[in-house]
């Protein structure tokens, strides 16, 4: 990876996002924007939650993501008995009578938490360190997690019965909260005609571990402006209750608001928005184009509005 400069860098990153977006929707149809959030997420260094109804190819768009990334992957299906030490790891006596260390699924490069919201909020929390240290501690051990690092969890919003909803701490290490809808009927004609034929697509892998790295790092270096910054930081803050910048709709409609890191999310995603698109520094639109699904799950409703029927996405309308 030898670029000139940051700006050729940039034109490689926008060329090696659409060849990405090509080659997963050769596979997933009818999801591109739920596609674009990912990619978003992953080079800006974040992890995502994903919330759909059973059928709208939550895994297979996880799945597909990894085949194409060329990175190692590794599902985890949360379930009511699931331990932290099927996450983590655990010390095992060996043949030698030696402790020795076997580490969990959660030492990949690509983690699906398969719905997250099925296990006790013991056995989510095991997931704390690694999403926000990339790495895991077990019996006074410290292990540094292989980067690049992206966790992926899914979550179903119909079943609730039987459920333990995300810790609020938790939810906030989700850079991304997406929400993925029924597919358009012509998409729908698509996917049925393809999954229900002996038809078959070879995915190619089209970028690895050092290149996404190195994007990683290139997008944290492209320039903003400090009106943009303003506006993030200010979005943020007009959705606290009860504070001086506190939006009329948030005093009416929220109990709490999103915190400072949903205004770094705000920024860091907007770069990343900006760069995949072919553009060398963010602007408002990017911001305001990645606010819904950073917003979406760091600010509670009030009883007002669930008796009054408002959504979070008309709120963080109302917000930008």
């Amino acid at each position: 990876m030898q670029y000139r400069n940051d700006v050729e860098a940039l034109d490689a990153l926008h060329a090696k996002y659409r060849e990405l977006h090509a080659e997963i929707t050769r596979v997933v149809y009818g999801q591109d924007e739920v596609v674009t959030q990912v990619l978003n997420t992953l080079f800006s260094r974040g992890h995502c939650l994903l919330i759909g109804v059973p059928g709208l190819a939550k895994t297979l768009l996880v799945v597909t993501i990894a085949r194409v990334l060329g990175l190692k992957y590794n599902r985890i299906q949360f379930t009511p008995d699931l331990m932290p030490s099927d996450i983590i790891g655990t010390e095992i006596l060996d043949k030698d009578r030696q402790f020795r260390f076997v580490q969990g699924p959660v030492f990949a490069n690509v983690i699906l938490a398969d719905e997250i919201n099925r296990t006790p909020p013991k056995t989510q929390s095991a997931l704390l360190e690694a999403m926000q240290e990339r790495a895991v501690t077990s019996a006074g051990q410290h292990f540094e997690l292989e980067q690049p690092f992206f966790v992926l969890a899914t979550q179903n919003p119909i079943e609730q019965e039987g459920t333990y909803p995300l810790p609020e701490a938790q939810l906030d290490r989700f850079m991304f909260s997406i929400w993925l809808d029924y597919p358009r009927f012509e998409d729908e004609l698509t996917i049925v005609r393809n999954t229900t034929s002996n038809r078959e697509v070879e995915l190619r892998p089209v970028i690895t571990g050092p290149e996404i790295q190195y994007f990683q790092e290139l997008i944290r270096k492209i320039p903003i402006s400090d009106h943009v910054i303003s506006y993030a930081v200010k979005v943020a803050a007009r959705s606290r209750p009860g504070t001086p910048h506190g939006a009329s709709a948030a005093n009416q409609y929220l109990k709490w608001g999103a915190g400072p890191r949903a205004s770094q999310y705000l920024v860091v995603g907007a770069k990343t928005h900006a760069a995949l698109h072919g553009k060398y520094s963010p602007d408002i639109e990017d911001v305001q184009a990645v606010a819904p699904s950073i917003l979406r799950h760091r600010i509670i409703k009030n009883y007002k509005a669930e008796a009054e029927n408002i959504s979070v996405d008309d709120i963080i309308a109302g917000l930008l």
